[in-house]
C-alpha cells in the first residue's frame, strides 16, 4: 500500500486531482458529491482507498483550515473557477436588467433589486475566495524523487525492450537467412550429383567399364573355343565321310569281282 505524508506535497496534489478525474469520469458521481467528498478528504480522511482504486493512505490529515485551503486550491478554483465565473456574469446581467427595469418602470421593487445587488456582491466575494486560493503551477511541476525514480525505470524498460525488440527482428532476420542458405546449400548439393551422375554416364558411354570388359573378353574366349571345337568337328567328319566312301568303293568293286568270278 503507498502512504503520502501529507495531501499538500506534490505527490498529495497531484494524487488529489487524480482522485477528482476518477470520482468524476470513472465512477461518475454527482458535481456535489465530488466536492463534498473531496473537501472531507483534504480535511480529515486517512484511508483513501476507500474511495478509490488505488490503495493509498495519509499519514498526516491537514485539519479544517489548511485542508479548506488544499481543497479550494486544488479542486475549486481548477475545476469550478468558469462555472462560478459565469454565474458572476449572470448576476450582473441580472442586475443590469433589474435595474433598468426599475428606471423605466415601476415593476420592479427596491427590494428585488437590493437582492441582485446582494447575488452579485456575493458572486463578487466568492470568485475573489476562489482566486485567492489560485494553485501554484510551479509546485506541480516539481517532480518527486520516487517520480523521477520511476521515469528512469521506465525510460530504462522502454530502451531494453527497445534493443529486445530490435534483438529478436535481427535473430528472425538471421534465421531466415541460415534457411535460405541450407535451402541454397541443398540445391547445390543436388545440382552436384545431378552432374557428377551426368559426367559418370559419358564417362562409361565413351569408356566402358571394367566389369564389361571382363565379360566381353569371357565370351570372346569363349567363342574362339566354340569355333575351335567347330573346326575340329568338321575335320571329324571330312574324315568320317572319306573312310565311308572308302567302305563304299571297297565293298562295290569286291562286289563287282565277285559278280565277273562267278561267271
Amino acid at each position: 500500500m503507498k502512504k503520502i505524508d501529507t495531501l499538500s506535497s506534490v505527490e498529495g496534489r497531484k494524487f488529489l486531482v487524480e482522485l477528482f478525474h476518477e470520482l468524476k469520469y470513472d465512477k461518475q458521481l454527482s458535481g456535489l458529491s465530488v466536492l463534498m467528498l473531496t473537501w472531507k478528504i483534504c480535511v480529515r480522511e486517512r484511508e483513501i482507498f476507500r474511495y478509490s482504486k488505488k490503495e493509498v493512505t495519509v499519514l498526516h490529515p491537514l485539519g479544517f483550515i489548511s485542508g479548506s485551503a488544499l481543497w479550494m486550491e486544488e479542486i475549486v478554483h481548477r475545476f469550478y473557477f468558469s462555472t462560478v465565473n459565469s454565474f458572476v456574469y449572470l448576476g450582473a446581467a441580472a442586475l443590469l436588467v433589474l435595474i433598468g427595469a426599475r428606471r423605466f418602470g415601476d415593476h420592479v421593487s427596491e427590494d428585488m433589486v437590493i437582492g441582485g445587488v446582494i447575488f452579485e456582491a456575493l458572486m463578487l466575494v466568492f470568485i475573489f475566495v476562489i482566486m485567492l486560493f489560485s494553485p501554484n503551477e510551479d509546485v506541480r511541476d516539481i517532480k518527486t524523487e520516487d517520480e523521477e525514480t520511476e521515469s528512469s525505470t521506465e525510460e530504462l524498460i522502454m530502451e531494453i525492450g527497445e534493443i529486445g525488440r530490435d534483438f529478436a527482428a535481427v535473430v528472425v532476420h538471421l534465421e531466415e537467412i541460415g534457411s535460405s542458405m541450407e535451402e541454397l546449400i541443398k540445391q547445390q548439393v543436388n545440382m552436384i550429383n545431378s552432374v557428377n551422375r551426368v559426367a559418370e554416364n559419358s564417362s562409361q558411354a565413351i569408356a566402358p567399364n571394367p566389369e564389361m570388359l571382363d565379360t566381353m573378353r569371357v565370351t570372346n574366349a569363349t567363342l574362339q573355343e566354340f569355333q575351335s571345337s567347330v573346326e575340329s568337328f568338321n575335320v571329324a567328319a571330312d574324315k568320317l565321310k572319306r573312310e565311308e566312301i572308302e567302305i563304299a568303293v571297297r565293298k562295290e568293286v569286291e562286289r563287282v569281282i565277285s559278280t565277273k568270278l562267278s561267271k
